[in-house]
């Protein structure tokens, strides 16, 4: 490809985002859906302005491994130890239940292979938590109990999600499912996220003291730019996906975490503070590449539209992703039905780690064209959907509370 041909492409995926991610959120939709949408309509599905290609897909790499980073930099362990027992509930529950559903229905009932099944089912396990977050903020909830059992549950979610992605990345970079394998798998994910962290904070204290020398700007955001990409390598190097380096090195540097006998290794919260700010423009940046380089990968014309079997796959999918979730609530069993119903609710968003699961399975080759578009409507749908209905638990609970 032709340099100027990359850098129009470039313009035309970072404005595109810009603008239907800026409609969407005008709609009180995630921004995540829109930047998907820019990608289906200026690549192959409509416009056919851009094609998928190996620098938009190194750039899209890069955006996926800062997207990681940000949610390893926002978990909190000590709002998991505080929401206690009920949280792992619902995060187990919210795991095994779309993932049973998911994997019996594709195995069992549309016969696809024992990898695509085990991805499917990983696929629905996902929860976005930012999305909840966010309308539990709208509505002045996010200091509620059920706001902290969500938040708890979601740290444990992320964990469980991250290494069901690098078990099912080792499946489908050897093509057999290899339990030997898979324990090496677990292994080298226990040893990395034990060593990570230290070596981060290390690395970041080594960091903090060069900036409080250093006179050029600029240090903070390139030395821990550089520090996620030789931690994504190292992920690599070790036979998990490079995203879990982005994963683990946000983990280390956040303002909640402490590892065990290390925590005089800890930076201030001020430096913390400020590599979360100056990073937040980096990530921002190169994630929305990401989500609109999803859409570009997903020609809608080559799919057979008549074609019962996508509506059937995406229906059925659809309603295990959302039982399955509900049912997490409802595992709440001394709590009341709004709050079983609301966290139930909340859990549902897949998001842009529901897209994750389903691009890698397209990337590795385990889903087809239809598959991964009905995969795509599903956490499409879940996405969209669970806002506006956690909005009117919350009205109904106001106007039953005034009556």
């Amino acid at each position: 490809m032709e340099s100027h041909v990359f850098l129009i492409q470039l313009v035309l995926i970072l404005f595109s985002a810009r603008v239907v991610g800026e409609i969407a959120a005008y709609f009180q939709m995630p921004s995540v859906i829109g930047e998907l949408f820019a990608g289906i309509i200026i690549g192959p599905s409509l416009l056919n302005l851009v094609q998928p290609s190996a620098p938009i897909h190194l750039l899209a790499q890069v955006g996926i491994i800062l997207l990681l980073f940000e949610v390893g930099l926002e978990s909190d362990i000590g709002r998991l130890m505080r929401a206690g027992t009920q949280a792992t509930a619902v995060a187990v529950c919210g795991v095994v239940f779309p993932f049973i559903l998911g994997f019996c229905l594709s195995y069992y009932f549309f016969d696809f292979t024992l990898l695509a099944s085990l991805f499917i089912g990983s696929t629905l396990t996902a929860t976005s938590i930012g999305i909840t977050l966010r309308v539990l903020s709208d509505l002045k909830q996010q200091g509620s109990r059920e706001a902290q059992i969500i938040l708890g549950a979601a740290v444990i979610d992320d964990i469980i999600g991250i290494v069901l992605l690098a078990l099912l990345y080792e499946f489908a970079t050897s093509g057999v499912v290899n339990l030997w394998n898979a324990g090496k798998v677990m292994v080298f994910i226990a040893l990395f996220f034990f060593i990570a962290p230290i070596a981060a904070k290390l690395i970041s204290a080594t960091i903090r003291k060069w900036d409080e020398k250093s006179d050029i700007p600029g240090l903070i955001p390139t030395t821990i730019v550089s520090l996620i990409l030789f931690f994504a390598w190292i992920a690599h190097g070790l036979g998990a996906p490079e995203l879990l380096g982005g994963f683990a090195a946000g983990l280390a540097l956040s303002r909640q975490f402490f590892f065990p006998f290390g925590a005089f290794l800890h930076e201030s919260k001020d430096f913390a503070h400020k590599v979360e700010e100056q990073m937040k423009p980096i990530v921002h940046l190169f994630t929305p590449i990401f989500f609109v380089a999803i859409g570009l990968s997903l020609n809608l014309r080559e799919i057979d539209w008549s074609s019962g079997t996508i509506w059937l796959v995406s229906g059925l999918l659809l309603a295990a992703a959302i039982i399955g979730k509900l049912l997490s609530g409802f595992s709440l069993i001394k709590e009341t039905r709004f709050m079983q119903m609301a966290v139930g609710v909340a859990m549902i968003p897949r998001g842009e780690v529901g897209l994750i699961f389903a691009e890698v399975g397209k990337s590795s080759h385990v889903f087809d064209e239809p598959l991964y578009a009905a995969l795509v409507i599903v956490i499409a749908v879940t996405t969209l959907a669970p806002p506006f209905f956690l909005r009117m638990l919350y009205r109904d609970k106001t106007e039953k509370a005034e009556k």
